[in-house]
């Protein structure tokens, strides 16, 4: 099978991905081989490229940490050409990849391959922490840093269909602009204001979803209601922050964040049926269809990591293979 591989080590660049010739996986117990029809790209492959993000044990050296295809062969409750999304550990950039056959999830009929690859990895994510960690319920506020990003505008989506209010943030005013069109009740362009004074005259908010880190952390604090949590999903400006103890203490604020990969087969498993069984029908409905901004072929990943490193795109970047 043809395969994306990472030559050079720590460090290498975009143009370092290159299309190769490698062995097809196969599937161990449990496991379902799925013929990749498309790969969706995470800033974690990007970190994985340079050597910052190392897989876990066991898991396939190549990138990709979601896909969406056919079942090449079953396992649990999937047969032979079923359509189905899936959670990797890893391996996705690739013709076949095998998966848990507890962490795919069946594709809508309405949905191609292409729309399908946006939604695993980003819909877990968001689901986990958000839902799970953060606690967000109906009526509440959620603010979401990077808001047209692809983990963005999914929480924007989910978070809208689940009755909450949404402020985003994004670097610019036609990201900012992308993402009212995406349902942010309120955007804001975060490089010409300040979104700290934007969002406490417009009353806070219940929950922050962040994945800027750096000196964003004192402001969420400031913004956040009583009561309120911040989770954190990445750190792009820094994993160093200062915090004001008694400020937290008075908001009897909540502070968490966690991510998705390292987290054992079993837990990734509960969480999928919990997706399936809470976001599944919005996904069906039409209410969370992450954008899609541009598809390239395997022999083009290079060019796709380049684009996402530039951040000149809202919503997901997908490898059609």
């Amino acid at each position: 099978m043809q395969a994306v591989a990472v030559e050079g080590g720590k460090g290498a660049p975009a143009e370092a991905l290159r299309l190769v010739t490698a062995p097809r996986p196969a599937p161990g117990p449990g496991q379902i081989l799925i013929r990749v029809r498309a790969a969706g790209l995470n800033r974690a492959d990007t970190m994985q490229r340079k050597g910052f993000y190392p897989p876990p044990p066991g898991v396939p050296a190549t990138l990709g940490l979601e896909v969406a295809g056919e079942v090449a062969a079953p396992a649990g409750r999937w047969k032979a050409g079923d359509r189905v999304c899936a959670l990797l550990g890893g391996g996705g950039y690739a013709e076949y990849a095998v998966v848990d056959a507890r962490h795919a999830l069946p594709i809508p009929e309405d949905m191609d391959f292409v729309q399908a690859a946006a939604l695993p990895e980003t819909v877990l994510t968001v689901f986990a922490n958000v839902f799970e960690h953060a606690g967000l319920k109906a009526g509440e506020t959620l603010m979401v840093h990077g808001a047209t990003s692809g983990i963005g505008t999914t929480a924007i989506q989910m978070a809208k269909a689940a009755g909450a209010r949404v402020i985003g943030t994004a670097r610019g005013a036609a990201k900012a602009r992308a993402a009212r069109e995406l349902g942010c009740d309120l955007a804001i362009d975060s490089t010409a204001e300040d979104f700290a004074a934007v969002v406490k005259a417009a009353g806070g908010c219940d929950v922050v979803l962040d994945m800027v880190g750096g000196d964003y952390f004192a402001k969420n604090l400031d913004v956040l209601k009583t009561g309120g949590r911040i989770v954190h999903v990445a750190a792009q400006a820094g994993g160093e922050v200062t915090l004001n103890i008694n400020k937290l203490m008075m908001k009897r604020a909540v502070v968490t964040g966690s991510t998705l990969r390292p987290r054992d087969a079993d837990e990734k498993a509960r969480i999928t049926r919990a997706v399936e069984e809470k976001v599944w029908p919005w996904v069906r409905s039409g209410l969370v269809r992450p954008p899609v901004d541009r598809t390239f072929p395997l022999a083009e990943a290079g060019k796709a990591h380049a684009l996402m490193e530039s951040g000149d795109f809202v919503g997901k970047l997908i490898l059609v293979a």
